[in-house]
């Protein structure tokens, strides 16, 4: 699927994986944020943080009448206050898709799929 973009000079196709991408990337950005998950860790196998390549696995689109909602799935860091890492991804993820896509977010929703300790080796 993707997502449609119409301007005054036509309209404009973003995949999915594009945008999953660009959110991916944005939410990993933001401290206390380990990594993404998988959205369905149990018939993907993944058990371990997704890598750039993968960040589609961690990231569910879906288009509404008017816009997106954006569903992230996320592992944090141990001793992070969960509620504020999961609004400063939202608030980042938002303005990164309108900065970089054009396409606003009716709602970014977050699942904390995981609580990591980093190891600082």
């Amino acid at each position: 699927m993707s997502v449609t973009v119409n301007n005054e000079h036509g309209t404009i196709e973003i995949s999915n994986d594009v945008i999953a991408t660009v959110v991916g990337g944005a939410a990993t950005e933001i401290p206390g944020v380990v990594g993404m998950a998988s959205k369905h860790q149990v018939r993907d196998g993944l058990n371990e943080i997704l890598n750039r390549e993968n960040y589609a696995k961690g990231i569910v689109v879906d288009q509404e009448q008017e816009g997106v909602v954006i569903g992230v799935y996320i592992i944090v860091s141990y001793g992070t206050k969960i509620s504020e890492v999961s609004k400063n991804v939202q608030e980042r993820v938002s303005y990164q898709l309108e900065a970089s896509l054009g396409v606003q977010a009716d709602a970014v929703n977050i699942f904390v799929h995981g609580v990591r300790v980093q190891n600082d080796d």
